[in-house]
């Protein structure tokens, strides 16, 4: 319906600015007039039956117009997401500080140094550390007792042990250097009720503490074997999400954070280089032998009489599989989540630094001490002495208390 208020003339004006134009902005600055009022000028136009009376604009040139607007727009938009998205490269580059380098194998795992007899490269695999977990010896038997206290002895005690391990118990000790693998888990996190409830710290001070812990670790290491690899995973534990995420797994979890921070403490020192993929699995090579790196929460099932070993051969069956498609097939699979100690030609399973917990003595599964997984792959021959590192101090005799009477 046509405005009142408006005369014939102010109607054809609007139509006939709007078929020199294409375009109700531009027709509206032709005007002079408000974008607002023009549009409700040429509705009532419209509505009035008004046609225009100069010749009408080129269609092709406008419609090339309003695409190449709608364009800028677009890309307006999408270079406002692009400055509020906080990427992976985001993270390493911007906020870490973190230069951006390729990621190759240092020279000491691709080819043995000929001049000098060695055993090979050793790989000491640290996982599921369920850092800021209490576990509470009164409810298992006193079998177990695990809190952050312990948890530091223990890592210290892992690390004293297996460079005596591989200094003393060894016959050839000039190794080239060390595999120093984080195979997720580090943390206790917050993904369930209990843990909040029973856990001795909040993630954040978790994480720190443990920083200072694996910073520890990993000098030790590099001032006694000259060289530290370390590739890294991230585990289940650490989420910050309800449920693990295929797409983003790694941006949203304390263990891959964690990483990025040590990786950024050592960036400086030419020992020590770090592997830290965007994905679930990390490969690497070791004088050509292939390494798969997984957490190995992937893999589910398992029974009473095989335990977590079907799951855990099914899931390298897939595994293979699926790499051999892409021409990425591998040697050996490592994985940590079992808490179990396995070590076999084809997998290794790691253990665990927290050790037998109340969620397995519910689940009446077998009892596993705490301890790490160690092991030489020799340039020749492969995997070679496989070495558990019992990261506690002294075992503990287990108690066997019965209630009765007389």
């Amino acid at each position: 319906m046509a405005n009142p208020g408006l005369t014939r003339e102010q109607m054809q004006e609007a139509v006939n600015a709007f078929a020199k134009t294409g375009s109700k902005t531009e027709a509206a600055k032709l005007i002079g007039i408000n974008p607002n009022t023009y549009t409700t000028r040429l509705r009532s136009a419209y509505s009035a039956g008004i046609t225009p009376t100069v010749a009408i604009a080129n269609k092709e040139v406008n419609a090339l117009l309003e695409a190449k607007d709608k364009i800028r727009q677009l890309e307006a938009t999408i270079h406002a997401q692009e400055e509020n998205t906080l990427t992976a490269e985001y993270i390493k580059s911007t906020i870490l500080k973190m230069s951006k380098k390729e990621i190759s194998p240092p020279n000491w795992l691709v080819r043995p140094n000929k001049k000098k007899r060695s055993a090979g490269v050793p790989t000491l695999m640290a996982s599921d550390w369920h850092w800021g977990e209490v576990v509470d010896p009164n409810q298992i038997n006193g079998v177990n007792e695990y809190n952050v206290a312990i948890a530091q002895d223990r890592a210290r005690v892992m690390i004293e042990k297996t460079i005596d391990l591989l200094k003393n118990h060894v016959a050839l000790t000039d190794y080239p250097g060390i595999v120093f693998v984080l195979g997720g888990d580090m943390v206790s996190g917050d993904i369930h009720e209990e843990l909040m409830a029973t856990n001795s710290m909040e993630i954040m001070p978790t994480v720190i503490d443990l920083f200072g812990v694996l910073t520890w670790c990993i000098e030790t290491l590099a001032d006694e074997f000259g060289n530290v690899f370390v590739p890294c995973v991230s585990g289940n534990h650490g989420r910050n999400t309800h449920k693990i995420r295929a797409k983003g797994r790694n941006f949203t979890s304390f263990d891959w954070l964690l990483y990025q921070f040590l990786s950024k403490r050592f960036e400086n020192d030419t020992r020590v280089q770090f592997h830290i993929p965007d994905g679930s699995d990390a490969y690497y090579s070791i004088y050509g032998h292939k390494y798969l790196l997984t957490h190995g929460d992937q893999f589910r099932g398992g029974d009473g009489v095989i335990g977590a070993l079907g799951p855990i051969i099914r899931g390298d069956h897939r595994k293979r599989s699926r790499n051999a498609q892409i021409d990425m097939e591998y040697d050996t699979m490592i994985l940590g989540h079992w808490h179990q100690l396995i070590q076999l030609e084809r997998l290794i399973v790691n253990g665990s630094l927290k050790g037998y917990d109340e969620y397995a003595y519910a689940n009446n599964f077998g009892f596993e001490p705490p301890r790490q997984a160690l092991w030489i792959t020799h340039p020749e021959h492969g995997l070679t002495f496989s070495m558990p590192v019992y990261v506690e101090r002294k075992q503990k005799e287990i108690s066997k208390e019965w209630i009765s009477w007389k």
